[in-house]
């Protein structure tokens, strides 16, 4: 499997993420030069190889292309993600007395990879904790969605589980409170977002599931006045991140105040 995006390429060397190399040079231009240089820092192979060869194996590359392997191929986020891990170890690591503001997103069926990039470049800028999958039924189309989150894939924690609604209650069990996105819901601005939360996604076209939907605490919206029926999943997600954000950092007007769930 091969990056050929300059941003996805450099995103996931800094990263150090396992399995990345070698890179793969036909044309060295002045960006080509950058990451050449950034590869040597990072003590990853530099291969020397014709315009033809590039062109067999990545036909939309730039000149230069990046080998990537490893756990994630095949398997978290179609092998881009940097930060591999396991609902269990992140929890874990969280405890029961860490992380007040902990943000988790659950993402439910989004199988466009250019969604799950724009999903996961949001994640990065507002500083989602862990992204959630479920196992083989999300994109996976490694290089769409490292060239669409920018080489934000490299970083954003990720998590893939086979049971979606069984991990809502981990969360719940410790000290999250889960909320669905759906155009039917409250405003998101109404509801009182500080603490633990995790906001679930659902598909495109098909939103969050039965199950998934019956899991949850509530379900929020983002206040449209459109034509058009909804937001972008991308796109509102994005919105919602923001807004989640914005209240675990200020207080928060206008929102009703909420019991706190003890962990365990």
């Amino acid at each position: 499997m091969y990056l050929t995006g300059f941003h996805a390429i450099e995103e996931r060397i800094k990263s150090g993420g396992a399995g990345a190399g070698p890179l793969l040079v036909a044309k060295a231009g002045p960006r080509a030069r950058e990451l050449l240089a950034l590869a040597a820092s990072h003590k990853i192979r530099v291969d020397r190889v014709g315009t033809f060869d590039l062109d067999r194996i990545a036909s939309d590359h730039r000149g230069i292309a990046l080998e990537v392997s490893g756990p994630g191929e095949g398997g978290t986020a179609g092998g881009t993600v940097g930060t591999e891990t396991t609902v269990e170890a992140f929890l874990a690591r969280l405890g029961p007395a860490g992380g007040p503001n902990a943000l988790v997103l659950v993402l439910d069926e989004i199988t466009d990879p250019h969604n799950y990039g724009a999903i996961l470049r949001s994640c990065d800028q507002f500083g989602v904790d862990l992204v959630i999958s479920r196992r083989r039924r999300t994109a996976k189309h490694a290089e769409i969605i490292a060239q669409t989150s920018a080489g934000a894939a490299a970083w954003v924690p990720a998590a893939e589980t086979a049971n979606l609604v069984r991990t809502l209650e981990q969360l719940k069990e410790a000290g999250f409170w889960i909320y669905g996105a759906d155009m039917d819901g409250e405003p998101v601005y109404s509801k009182d977002l500080r603490g633990r939360v995790a906001l679930a996604l659902g598909g495109e076209g098909t939103g969050l599931s039965r199950l998934l939907r019956e899991a949850c605490d509530g379900m929020v919206a983002v206040p449209s006045g459109g034509r058009i029926d909804s937001l972008n999943v991308s796109v509102a997600a994005g919105i919602l991140l923001y807004e989640i954000r914005r209240q675990q950092g200020e207080t928060p007007k206008n929102t009703s105040p909420r019991p706190v769930r003890s962990a365990g």
